[in-house]
């Protein structure tokens, strides 16, 4: 047991392993080829601008194409999509080193670069998160999340100290042909993953299919939107970092490339110090949103310090200190918004989280670079500073400590299918309905419940729900919802959560009519029936059995 939840167990999965000291040589690489293109950059005499734009080139396009990778991470083969992505970024790398060994390198060239790579991680970065647990397996998944952040940090602390220190010695294009050769080493550790396929027995969405379910769960899921929305608020104050940390560096401290490799280093000494010495203690006595209201005035203070230090060595203090604030922050939302994600739609929410917290960095790489040209560098960091007060303020207003009460843990619906035929996979629309009778006295209760099952039917599949009242009988009323096709109907039976079916046996409660409800479907048949019988299309109905806890509640409308 103690093996299995060790933070290093999952080490003890030779792929993982092989991915894992790869992706650990690859991201201290990214971090020195990040490091050597900001210099590069400057020593191009470029204005603070151009280097601001640096950030917002290498984050915008997680904005851009992030979810349609995700949808892709749930679509085709995982395994190949990751050779392909490296493939990509070490082509986008090696292309940069080319340009520079052939002293054709400028401005512009450095940020379509920045551009190719960005564009190469935000493909890549929802596919690896969803490969990681099919690689490891459940029990070491949390060792392999852990990992995972290990890695990155240090990335963060070692990759910045190599650029600077490689940079004077061998040159920018040598760095860059650096990155591009441990992308070929992560390239080979995933062609060592031997990837196991399962069959279905419900058809896979289509891809655009499953773009829109994307975002009809971000639509009708209000707890997912809290979450978005702070990490939106988040990325736009974080990205005041990576877009004027160079800048201070370069011009106003005039630091040397070491110096500005070591600023970076320190920034990641801090979010390591952040994630062993500060996260656990601080979650044993503050909430989620406790915790991310105390690192943004951290991080509102870090900025005001950063516009008044001038002391190299006080600054790389004050730039550990905002990566502690940093990590903290990033950790607590990025935990929320795991919570508030169920399973079957987990790899394209990772990867609308992503999108818009990136996007958030890359609005700020503009707006902040544009501040520093009109106002100036400290009054810049000052907004910034004011900007982390303000949010740290309104943050209860959003605040995510609700995702700690949710239990999105699946259990789909159990039911028999009581009908002599049921439709092809392919076969709609689908119509179901049914009819439920509520005392007067319980109606308050009823339309609030009601607007809950709404979202649920969309969210998790339906096109349309709607609630109608009998004429006849004012206390009856008909629920329905419209499938695009029979197969979206199973899948919604699949999707349920265990919050989600507590809300069906409360609708049960309610009901106060003679017999039980009984819900009906139909299917749309307006399209084809001149051409065959009704029943052609049809075939004979097989017992369809949820995988949930046994419950014998039925299924409204389903």
């Amino acid at each position: 047991m103690a093996a299995a939840t060790s933070i290093w167990s999952a080490l003890r999965n030779p792929t993982y392993l092989r991915l894992w000291l790869a992706l650990v040589v690859s991201g201290c690489c990214v971090s020195a080829h990040e490091m050597a293109a900001t210099w590069a950059m400057n020593s191009l005499r470029a204005p603070a601008l151009w280097l601001s734009m640096m950030s917002s080139a290498g984050t915008l396009p997680f904005f851009l194409f992030t979810l349609p990778a995700g949808a892709l991470a749930d679509l085709a083969d995982r395994r190949r999509l990751l050779r392909i992505f490296n493939c990509w970024l070490a082509c986008s790398a090696g292309l940069l080193a080319v340009f520079s060994f052939l002293g054709a390198l400028n401005p512009e060239i450095i940020l379509a670069g920045v551009f190719l790579l960005g564009t190469g991680f935000a493909f890549l970065a929802p596919v690896a998160s969803a490969s990681i647990p099919e690689i490891v397996g459940q029990k070491q998944l949390p060792s392999a999340i852990a990992l995972g952040g290990i890695q990155m940090n240090l990335a963060g602390i070692i990759g910045p100290a190599i650029g600077g220190f490689l940079v004077p010695l061998i040159g920018v294009s040598s760095v860059f042909a650096m990155n591009a050769f441990a992308f070929v080493l992560v390239l080979f550790a995933v062609m060592s993953w031997k990837r196991k396929s399962e069959a279905l027995d419900t058809p896979l969405e289509s891809f655009f299919d499953s773009l829109a379910g994307a975002v009809r769960y971000m639509r009708y899921a209000p707890g997912v939107q809290i979450v978005l929305l702070r990490n939106f608020t988040f990325g736009v104050l974080i990205g005041a970092i990576p877009a004027l940390l160079p800048v201070v560096g370069l011009k106003a401290l005039h630091l040397t490339p070491l110096q500005l490799g070591f600023v970076f280093t320190c920034m990641g000494l801090g979010s390591l110090a952040g994630a062993l010495f500060v996260l656990e203690p601080a979650r044993r006595k503050l909430s989620p949103n406790q915790m991310t209201v105390l690192s943004g005035i951290d991080l509102a203070a870090s900025y005001a310090l950063m516009a008044i230090v001038r002391q190299p060595q006080v600054f790389f203090m004050v730039a550990a200190w905002a990566g502690v604030a940093w990590t903290v922050s990033a950790s607590e939302l990025w935990v929320a918004g795991q919570r508030v994600i169920p399973d079957w739609i987990r790899g394209r929410m990772n990867a609308t989280h992503m999108m818009v917290s990136q996007g958030g960095i890359a609005l700020a790489g503009l707006m902040w670079g544009t501040l520093a040209t009109t106002l100036g560098l400290n009054w810049t960091l000052f907004s910034a500073s004011f900007l982390g007060v303000v949010g740290a303020l309104t943050a209860r207003r959003w605040s995510i400590d609700f995702s700690t009460e949710l239990n999105l843990e699946p259990d789909p619906l159990t039911f028999e299918v009581t009908h002599p035929y049921v439709p092809e996979a392919n076969d709609g629309p689908i119509t179901t309905a049914v009819e439920i009778e509520v005392a007067p006295e319980n109606h308050v209760r009823f339309f609030r419940l009601m607007k809950q099952i709404r979202l649920v039917f969309l969210r998790n599949g339906a096109f349309n729900a709607r609630l109608d009242q009998d004429l006849d009988n004012p206390n009856r009323f008909r629920l329905q919802a419209m499938y695009r096709s029979w197969a979206a109907v199973e899948r919604l039976d699949r999707r349920i959560t265990r919050d989600e079916h507590a809300l069906w046996s409360e609708l049960w409660t309610l009901h106060v009519g003679p017999d039980a409800p009984s819900p009906k479907r139909h299917l749309g048949i307006q399209h084809w029936i001149p051409e065959e019988s009704a029943t052609s299309r049809l075939k004979p109905a097989r017992t369809l059995k949820g995988e949930g806890n046994g419950s014998v509640t039925p299924s409204p409308a389903r």
